[in-house]
């Protein structure tokens, strides 16, 4: 302690040493601080002053600093701002440009963008979560609004098919009448004035639905269904155009919107099967195409045989043309048509068969069965322009003089050209050779010929009203125009160039056509001939009581004789045989039916005056015989048709019994003969056992032998 106090002590010594030491300066520093008291508080009034000052100034500074501040603060947010949105303003982008249903593939594709770059950066934000869950449901909208497009494409589509198939046809149309020299552009169309621009499908169908809706489902990854879909609908829609509307077979227009609409919708597809890379098939197309044409055939061959128009049945054959040739440009194939085609050729040769029907008839009916008169020169060549007619002897004639066949037959001939001629129309652009042509053209002449002029012809004939000079005319033309058929035949071979030589050449039956005709016209003149004859037997009233003749032919044989005189008089310019069997024709039956009326049953008893009357009327007919009323007859051949009549009557008037029955006697045993031959053929061994048959069999014997013995004591 006395350490630490004596330490203490000292301290305070040094202490006090140091206060001693430093208490003037102290006191100096004191001093002087109480002189600059005053100086100092007169400074802290000026410093006060001038920091009033200074705030006062300064306020404007320290509001704009604040400014700063708070701008520094914005831009430092900014900054931190601009980064994040750096990260999302692209799904923002996308969102609000890409995202628009009306733009269905880029929409698509920004979703795309959005899963699988920008989301992913920004997931979680909640907006963006929100957007994620979307996008399927988009998706979903897109495809049904893109499917709704597509389904007003199908609609409008079938709307558009009959403008795109008729441009399609136009072209073709266009095409064939440059190239081809053909018709078919005024057959199918006018030319509508200022229509020069040539339009394809494109420029007629805006496809860009189709287009569109397939590359949403290509993106989508449901490409399939979208195909199937599409497929079954244009499957259904081809068979709503391959339906015929009704009453379309009766008008030229019908048809052409038909083929119209079909060749527009096989364009659309084969438009469809180029631009889209696999939307359709070339299978598909040509299952398409093959059911298409199984209906239009069968559609076509029904409806063309209600046609009886040939001018229509023409106009078909065009547009089918047209249309085969069309489609076939797109890589159809069209044999199957063309084939139909000569289906069709055939009915159009009936519908122009039955119109040359109705022709021929006019014609036959208008004429007036007398040779033509021709008074001058160009008459005569006006005729002959029209047939070809020659004859030196009628050529060296004066004039006024007449052509032996009557008007129709110039008439016919020409007919039967433009036959020919409506015939060929349907034969062009066929794409056929020219053999093939001049066969069809060959066959249906040859019916024209043999069916419907032969069977005019022959109804013709079998009139009432005809009688015996218009047959003898009918058989003057059928001559002329049997002989005109040659010219025909050049007709054809000029027309087709194919020579005549040629071995499957068809020859024209016009021949026997007119060799028919001539047949039953000639039969026709027997039949009347007889007809006639019996009108005069009809007329006879005989007094079969008697006592004796006037001395005189009865008035009704006078009359028919002189009818028969004048009758073979117009048999001048027939065939030398017709008018010899029409002649010996009428003279037999005119014996026959004189034989009649001597042996008819009602007639009980006749007188030797009554028989004398009728040897009168039959020595008339025999001087008409031996007169010749026809030139050719031999000897006495057209007398012998009365040899039984005068045999008969030469029995009675001069008692010639013994010859009359030699003759008949001996023929009535052959016929014995014959019929005991015959029975002996037809028994067997059970008709032995009936009686009746034996009986008969031993009659018939002992009749022969009776005659048989007549017929020798006759002759010795």
């Amino acid at each position: 302690m006395e350490k630490l106090d004596a330490r203490i002590r000292n301290h305070d010594r040094e202490i006090e040493k140091m206060c001693n030491f430093h208490h003037q300066g102290f006191v100096d520093a004191i001093t002087e601080l109480l002189k600059v008291r005053a100086d100092a508080e007169k400074l802290m009034g000026q410093v006060t002053d001038t920091n009033r000052r200074l705030q006062e100034a300064g306020r404007e500074v320290t509001a704009q600093t604040e400014e700063v501040i708070r701008c520094r603060i914005q831009q430092r947010n900014m900054a931190t701002t601009v980064e994040k949105l750096q990260l999302w303003i692209a799904p923002l982008n996308y969102v609000f440009c890409g995202l628009s249903v009306s733009r269905y593939y880029a929409a698509l594709k920004t979703m795309e963008q959005l899963e699988k770059v920008y989301i992913p950066r920004v997931s979680h934000y909640r907006f963006c979560q929100i957007m994620a869950e979307n996008l399927p449901r988009l998706r979903e909208e897109i495809k049904e609004i893109s499917m709704s497009d597509l389904k007003d494409f199908l609609e409008s589509i079938r709307k558009h098919s009959d403008r795109v198939g008729e441009t399609a046809m136009r072209q073709v149309c266009e095409w064939r009448t440059q190239n081809l020299s053909s018709n078919f552009l005024m057959l199918y169309y006018k030319e509508e004035e200022g229509d020069e621009e040539v339009l394809t499908a494109q420029d007629l169908v805006d496809f860009s639905p189709v287009y569109r809706c397939l590359h949403i489902y290509t993106v989508l990854g449901d490409r399939e269904t979208f195909e199937n879909y599409y497929r079954k609908q244009r499957k259904k829609q081809a068979r709503l155009v391959l339906q015929p509307q009704a009453n379309m077979h009766e008008t030229v227009e019908g048809y052409r919107r038909y083929f119209n609409q079909i060749v527009g919708f096989f364009v659309v597809e084969d438009h469809i099967l180029h631009a889209t890379r696999g939307l359709v098939t070339r299978a598909f197309t040509d299952e398409l195409w093959n059911m298409a044409l199984s209906k239009i055939i069968a559609v076509l061959r029904t409806l063309s045989s209600y046609c009886d128009d040939p001018d229509l049945v023409l106009e078909l054959k065009n547009l089918i043309v047209i249309f085969a040739d069309t489609l076939q440009g797109y890589g159809f194939p069209v044999n199957r048509l063309f084939d139909l085609l000569f289906e069709i050729r055939d009915q159009y040769n009936e519908t122009l068969l039955k119109k040359w029907a109705l022709v021929f008839r006019e014609i036959f009916e208008l004429d007036n069965y007398s040779p033509i008169p021709v008074e001058t020169e160009e008459e005569y060549k006006q005729v002959i322009s029209r047939f070809p007619f020659h004859d030196a002897e009628i050529e060296k004639q004066d004039f006024p003089k007449k052509l032996p066949m009557s008007q129709s037959v110039p008439q016919i001939y020409t007919q039967v050209k433009e036959f020919i001629y409506a015939s060929l129309k349907f034969s062009e652009s066929l794409h056929r050779s020219s053999t093939e042509i001049d066969d069809m053209l060959r066959k249906s002449t040859n019916l024209l010929l043999t069916r419907t002029l032969s069977g005019c012809l022959q109804n013709l004939i079998k009139k009432p009203h005809i009688g015996l000079t218009e047959l003898v005319q009918i058989i003057i033309n059928t001559t002329h125009l049997e002989q005109a058929c040659r010219y025909l035949e050049e007709f054809i071979t000029n027309i087709t160039n194919v020579s005549p030589e040629t071995v499957h050449t068809t020859r024209l039956y016009g021949l026997s056509t007119f060799k028919d005709a001539r047949h039953a016209a000639e039969g026709e003149i027997y039949t009347k001939l007889n007809q006639k004859i019996d009108e005069f037997i009809q007329l006879a009233d005989y007094e079969w009581g008697m006592a004796e003749s006037d001395g005189r032919a009865s008035g009704y044989l006078m009359d028919l004789i002189n009818f028969l005189r004048s009758t073979f008089q117009v048999f001048t310019h027939l065939p030398g045989k017709v008018a010899q069997t029409a002649c010996m024709s009428a003279c037999k039956h005119l014996s026959t039916s004189l034989m009649q009326m001597l042996l008819d049953t009602e007639l009980k008893q006749i007188s030797m005056g009554a028989i004398q009357q009728f040897n009168l009327d039959v020595i008339q007919c025999e001087l008409f015989a031996s007169s010749e009323p026809v030139p050719g007859f031999q000897g006495d051949t057209l007398q012998l048709a009365f040899i039984d009549l005068r045999q008969l009557l030469d029995l009675f008037m001069v008692w010639d019994w013994s010859t009359y029955l030699a003759d008949y006697v001996h023929l009535i045993c052959i016929h014995c003969e014959r019929r005991d031959k015959d029975t002996s053929k037809k028994n067997n061994i059970f008709s032995q056992f009936r009686k009746n048959d034996r009986d008969k069999q031993k009659l018939i014997e002992t009749v022969v032998k009776q005659l048989r013995s007549l017929v020798n004591g006759m002759s010795s």
